[in-house]
């Protein structure tokens, strides 16, 4: 019988031992309950009643002792595989029908039984053992066991499998062992998921695959791309290569429920479900750009995947083939020498296999050093995220082990002598896309030429040093530094932009740049008109800041009074909680603040390039690039609806030459990613009307906001979805931070991006700002400034989203309109605040 075929069920051994963990009550004295003179009749009718009483509680404690708590019992599960050395591995092993296949199995199976026995922890809880799977090397067992363990023992039960190991070596080493015993070794074994064997599923499937040379098998969830995948199913893909052979696994699709706790697929390095030999675990949507290809150590892989009773999604699908061992992407390290050159981790920018080892030797012209820079750093798993302590997969450069993820071009490393040494080491567990690395010859005594050396020997412009951005990565170029007029002078000596003043986050680190702010006394909340009242006057039912800021986010039965912050619902009553629309939790009673909600989510999973500025392919699907007829990329714009869109009224404004505010001057790419790279999921459309708000002024840039009416709706799809208007009393708090998307010029004065550019930027406080701007902001206006921002990077684009997430979905607080077109250091972006006119957006379009 197959574990995973029959869905587990075993039954307990019905062995009588007791658990050595029960303890016995003790006896009752019986001189405490004889007849003592003096009581008389009722007195030894009350004994009679406590003694009858007493009796029944101990038999049921001793009932519920023995028979009930006895038979608590937890099915535990685990997985592992063992290399039999004295067998030599058989093709027919490949087929669990064969009778090589069942005498095998049934050899081991007996040897694991007799490997537990030697455990008493084991032995008496030990149910059965099947074995899943033979492969090669020289023949390597795959099995599943099963244990009924008292609740309560679990722990000790799995202390007792961690020593797996020195429990075969006892049974090897035993005396009276049968000569055709086998002998064992690379004993692995660790706990099963107990995900794989949830009593839920309904159905089992188990899939084989064996790849040949120049042949691309497939695989994929049942019914797809037809339909979902069903409800509580659980699947699993044995994959096996040729021997010296190892298995190449590319995902095209991947689109799972978001949270993997209900479905997910795992990958094993394995033929088993050996937790200390998972690769990955995937979930949610993946963008079909970013690479999803994965290798394995040896000739073996598993693909599991397990669903639960509701929200089924298409699911998955995967090339499988066969890559003979030492080809490219499988292996690594080597000599490498001369003034510079490159390398990088095997399979890069895949994820790299497990289990793997390899080493450079750099060198350069003697009386150089060897500089290596890593562009790319993606070397994280479970366990070691913080980069911190390296015991997992790691790169060692000079004895230095680095690991984690790190900003492109973060890490850099210099030697003192012409040659240096990096190696790369993965171990079972987890798998990562690794990194690429550059080397070059550098001058021992002038490593920067011209620039400001950082204390991680990275080399910067000179003119970013103390300018209050963290340009070395590691601070080096901001410490000791004598600040600008124009920039906050921490007390810890840190230069920090003046538009980061006052905006709830401690940038300093010091909190000198939260200082004077006007910020209330301990005890006192801040009201939204910066008046300051006492703590205990919040939710009190009456409006004592004067603009009802103190009333907000109240938890109340009866209504809240409405006033300029209150969200109001369709039904015109209105409520405290801030920011409710969308949330997923219904708060109006009509249900208005969850309608009209399919906006503002991206369906791929949220891009992991760490430190670059390309957005992921719909990671921001309600962009939209608008062209001029004939010339190109002109200005931003988002989707909010099938029909509408949302620019700036800069945008559409006359300028002698062109007609900007004529519809047939334009068009509009919806879904678009790569500018002049108009795949299928591009749509374009004309434009039928043009509406600039009718008080935008060409000087000030005030009311800067246009909508565009497409000839024709648009369908939407993973690339083309709307963002989320928000309401007109949605918070969009200072320090808060926000994204500014577009294919805005990649540098002041340069060409526009090929590419969509994203950056997280963060909203700045308005009278900080407006001091800043030399007063030129409005109430209509709001500030943002660059966080990540390098000194050549123009992130952002006339009339593009600037958007804002709450919960799992962005709202758009703002289009780009002026300030820093070009990202000038130490200057926040303006955007037109989108609260402010949202009734006449709703106006024009019905939105």
């Amino acid at each position: 019988m197959d574990y995973m075929d029959s869905g587990l069920r075993y039954t307990p051994n019905s062995d009588k031992d007791w658990d050595t963990s029960v303890q016995f009550l003790p006896a009752s004295d019986h001189k405490k309950l004889e007849k003592k003179k003096g009581p008389g009749r009722v007195g030894a009718v009350i004994g009679v009643v406590i003694f009858a009483a007493v009796i029944a509680l101990m038999t049921g404690l001793l009932v519920w002792h023995f028979h009930f708590r006895k038979d608590v019992r937890v099915k535990k599960m685990y997985s592992g595989s063992m290399r039999i050395t004295n067998q030599v591995f058989e093709d027919a092993y490949e087929n669990s029908n064969s009778s090589e296949f069942k005498a095998l199995a049934k050899q081991v199976t007996s040897q694991l039984k007799a490997i537990y026995s030697r455990s008493p922890q084991l032995a008496k809880y030990y149910v059965g053992s099947t074995i899943q799977a033979f492969s090669e090397g020289s023949v390597i067992a795959y099995y599943l066991s099963e244990f009924r363990v008292p609740v309560g023992q679990e722990a000790a039960v799995d202390n007792a499998m961690s020593s797996m190991e020195r429990l075969v070596d006892k049974e090897q080493r035993t005396l009276h062992r049968p000569g055709n015993s086998l002998v064992l070794a690379d004993v692995v074994s660790s706990a099963l998921d107990a995900r794989l064997f949830s009593s839920s599923f309904s159905r089992m499937f188990k899939f084989s695959e064996h790849t040949k040379t120049n042949h691309i098998g497939q695989i994929q969830s049942p019914g797809f791309p037809d339909r979902p995948y069903s409800p509580n199913t659980f699947l699993q893909w044995q994959l096996r290569a040729d021997p010296n052979h190892v298995i190449k696994l590319e995902f095209d699709t991947v689109n799972l429920e978001e949270d993997c706790k209900n479905d997910f697929v795992k990958i094993y390095d394995s033929l088993v479900a050996i937790e200390s030999r998972v690769m990955e675990e995937m979930c949610g949507y993946y963008s079909p750009s970013e690479p999803l290809t994965f290798l394995s150590s040896g000739n073996v892989m598993l693909v599991t995947m397990a669903t639960n009773n509701k929200k089924n999604y298409p699911g998955f699908r995967a090339k499988v083939s066969q890559v003979r061992r030492g080809s490219q992407g499988t292996t690594c390290g080597g000599q490498l020498m001369g003034e510079k050159g490159t390398f990088s981790s095997p399979n890069f920018p895949n994820y790299y296999p497990p289990r793997t080892s390899c080493q450079w030797s750099i060198e350069v012209p003697a009386g150089k050093a060897v500089k290596v820079s890593f562009k790319k750093f993606l070397m994280s798993e479970p366990g070691q995220e913080n980069g911190k302590d390296c015991r997992k997969d790691y790169v060692e450069v000079n004895g230095k082990k680095l690991c984690g993820e790190h900003p492109d071009g973060a890490v850099t490393e210099t030697s003192k002598t012409n040659t240096m040494s990096v190696v790369f080491s993965s171990d079972a567990s987890y798998v990562d896309r690794g990194f690429s690395a550059e080397f070059e010859a550098i001058d021992v005594k002038d490593p920067c030429p011209k620039q400001f050396q950082c204390k991680n020997q990275r080399c910067i412009k000179s003119e970013l040093r103390c300018d209050g951005w963290n340009d070395c990565g590691d601070m080096s170029d901001e410490l000791n530094c004598k600040c600008s007029s124009d920039s906050i002078s921490c007390k810890n000596g840190l230069c920090k932009p003046m538009f980061w003043r006052c905006d709830s986050i401690d940038d300093c680190g010091d909190g000198t740049d939260e200082l004077n702010c006007g910020v209330c006394k301990s005890g006192e909340m801040t009201c939204k008109n910066n008046k300051c009242v006492s703590e205990k006057k919040r939710c009190d039912g009456r409006d004592d800041c004067g603009d009802g800021s103190d009333e907000l986010d109240c938890e109340r039965a009866s209504g809240t009074t409405c006033t300029d912050l209150t969200y109001r619902c369709k039904n015109n009553k209105c409520i405290s909680k801030v920011n409710p629309e969308c949330d997923g939790t219904q708060d109006c009673d009509d249900g208005s603040d969850e309608e009209n909600c399919d906006c503002g989510r991206s369906m791929f999973k949220t891009s992991r390039i760490v430190g670059g500025q390309d957005a992921e392919e719909g990671e921001f699907p309600w962009q939209v690039s608008l062209h001029v007829k004939g010339y190109g990329h002109v200005c931003g714009a988002s989707i909010i609806s099938p029909r509408w869109l949302v620019t700036a009224a800069h945008c559409v404004q006359e300028d002698g030459k062109t007609s900007f505010s004529q519809p047939g001057t334009w068009e509009a790419y919806l879904g678009l990613h790569t500018q002049r790279k108009i795949g299928s999921a591009v749509v374009k459309r004309n434009l039928k009307q043009i509406i600039p708000h009718p008080n935008y002024n060409t000087f000030t840039y005030d009311n800067d906001i246009a909508l565009m009416e497409l000839d024709s709706p648009v369908t939407y799809s993973d690339y083309i979805k709307p963002v989320c208007l928000p309401s007109p009393q949605h918070d969009f708090p200072t320090g808060n931070t926000v994204w500014i998307t577009g294919w805005g010029a990649t540098r002041e004065g340069g060409f526009a991006a090929t590419v969509l550019q994203k950056a997280q930027v963060r909203i700045i406080n308005r009278s900080v700002c407006n001091d800043l701007m030399g007063g030129q902001i409005t109430s209509r206006m709001l500030c943002a400034g660059v966080l990540t921002g390098g000194v050549d990077a123009c992130q952002g684009d006339s009339g593009g989203p600037l958007s804002s997430p709450s919960g799992n979905r962005m709202f758009l607080a703002g289009v780009v309109s002026w300030g820093d077109g070009c990202a000038r250091r130490n200057k926040p972006g303006i955007y037109t605040t989108v609260t402010k006119f949202r009734g006449w957006v709703k106006e024009k379009t019905g939105v």
